[in-house]
């Protein structure tokens, strides 16, 4: 039994009966396991960027890989599993896969990297010094009306290519590996996805002036993925915990849009998303739900709405005291991430101030359960490899109930 602060934290079982997959499960329905669960790689939201990967595997003594590209938009090196094994991952992910037609197209031109994704949108990325392909085209940024809305062709959700071999993984990961998983989305948020094809000005000015139109392209997108989990969630069967869904909400000081606006536009959707994938579910699954930045104002819309599990707990950003976070939600919540922050400490302290600032987020958010380690969002190029072992040996030595 180990003393944080003024809590005690009692194992609910035998440390040695541990498997990752009882680790998760406790940890997610805020019951203390044996020690505080870690993932990395577990989705395209708690991954590592190519570059810092390439680091941390020669740092580490690995073998050379072929390393392969997770997220090409974020350059995220899908994460090997004998790194996995190495640094006791616990939590694992299934992505759909693509179907033939959707896989992005990419060209080299005027210094470019461009790739052009399933819903037209095109994302270029510097050859030379690039980290990430960024936006720079949006399909729909000249489609002004419902009727020419309704003539756009959007992606088939329903596609058989996103499901292959996606119920074998899962049984695989759960039953034979013993580790949990999370399951994938088909696309962003609802959300972000129509500020995507729209262009930001563009759908900002949509829901003041035009919020008809608005109204029916975030339907189109919340109807998408409900066809996309409805038939994900029947594949896997019972063999599923944990799915994940985003919506990028506010920048690092305030929300993007106003609370009045985020319950006209989005709530309803949100609720009506998260209600279906429960619904569906031929388990109990937990809603894993991604929205950086100064989030607090929002968590009660989005607990109601029925997220279970908050990413990544910005810590930087306004509000976001994982100390206060943990006190006035913790009993809804799962905090997934906050446990170093990416901006400033992870990249940029010494050994020591990560060492400080891991101990500091398993005090404050790991009492009682309720809390998956992972970095604020993905580990980034720049990244030093002794630094994320600093991470990772902190976790070890202080995350123990």
């Amino acid at each position: 039994m180990r003393e944080f602060g003024y809590t005690f934290f009692i194992p609910v079982m035998n440390n040695n009966s541990f498997t990752s997959r009882s680790r998760v499960e406790a940890a997610i329905n805020h019951r203390e396991p044996d020690r505080v669960p870690y993932d990395l790689g577990g989705t395209i939201l708690t991954g590592i960027h190519q570059i810092a990967y390439r680091r941390l595997r020669e740092y580490l003594g690995l073998p050379r890989v072929e390393i392969q590209i997770e997220d090409p938009f974020q350059q995220l090196a899908k994460v090997d599993e004998d790194l996995k094994e190495r640094l006791k991952v616990d939590v694992w992910g299934i992505n759909p896969s693509e179907p033939p037609n959707s896989t992005p197209t990419g060209r080299i031109e005027d210094g470019y990297s461009k790739l052009v994704d399933e819903w037209g949108i095109e994302w270029w990325m510097p050859i030379d010094g690039g980290f990430y392909h960024d936006m720079r085209k949006h399909p729909l940024e000249n489609v002004n009306t419902i009727s020419e809305l309704m003539k756009n062709k959007f992606p088939d959700p329903l596609h058989p290519a996103r499901f292959v071999n996606m119920a074998e993984q899962a049984d695989e990961l759960m039953n034979k590996k013993q580790v949990a998983y999370i399951l994938g989305r088909n696309a962003a948020g609802i959300f972000e996805v129509a500020l995507w094809l729209r262009g930001f000005e563009n759908f900002f000015c949509d829901m003041i002036e035009n919020p008809a139109f608005a109204e029916a392209l975030l339907d189109i997108i919340c109807e998408i993925k409900m066809k996309y989990w409805g038939k994900a969630l029947k594949t896997v069967g019972k063999n599923v915990m944990i799915i994940s869904e985003a919506d990028d909400l506010c920048s690092q000081t305030k929300c993007f849009i106003s609370l009045e606006m985020y319950r006209r536009f989005l709530k309803p959707r949100h609720s009506k998303l998260f209600s279906f994938i429960k619904k569906s579910a031929q388990v109990s699954v937990k809603v894993f739900f991604h929205s950086c930045g100064a989030v607090r104002k929002l968590l009660p819309d989005l607990i109601e709405a029925g997220i279970d599990i908050l990413n990544p707990v910005q810590v930087s950003a306004v509000g976001m005291d994982t100390r206060e976070l943990k006190k006035e939600f913790g009993k809804d919540l799962v905090f997934y991430g906050g446990g170093v922050d990416t901006q400033y400490v992870l990249p940029r302290g010494t050994v020591e101030q990560v060492k400080d600032e891991v101990k500091r987020r398993i005090d404050d958010l790991a009492p009682g359960g309720g809390f998956v380690f992972t970095t604020v969002h993905n580990i980034q190029a720049d990244v030093p490899p002794q630094n994320i072992m600093a991470m990772w040996e902190a976790l070890q030595e202080y995350g123990v109930y």
